[in-house]
């Protein structure tokens, strides 16, 4: 299930327009007029983005009224955050063990 989650943060994450979205909703909660107002597309297209967001689970929303607000939700992205954490400590200790292994054969040469 965890892989499946990932995938649609990644995928979600994958558009500039998403990212955007979600760097303005890390400042807190908006409206999706509020959110739409920089974009240079039209608002069912903002609308269209924040499914995609939704249905990943990165952003969640709530209508009170007219008004659809919508706020961060940092448990998916603490969940990708923490992937790539994991691989980035794989390949830091991939690459410490080459550096020693370049450096003992570094010391043999001389």
């Amino acid at each position: 299930m965890l892989n499946y989650q990932l995938d649609q943060t990644f995928n979600a994450l994958a558009d500039p327009t998403r990212r955007a979205l979600v760097e303005r909703l890390a400042q807190g909660p908006a409206s999706v007029s509020e959110l739409a107002a920089p974009l240079p597309m039209s608002l069912p297209a903002v609308m269209g983005h924040l499914k995609v967001l939704e249905e990943s689970g990165l952003v969640k929303s709530e209508k009170t009224g007219r008004v659809r607000t919508c706020r961060i939700e940092p448990q998916m992205l603490s969940q990708a955050e923490h992937w790539v954490a994991e691989r980035r400590a794989m390949w830091e200790r991939s690459l410490d063990r080459l550096g020693a292994f370049l450096d003992m054969t570094k010391e043999d040469e001389t």
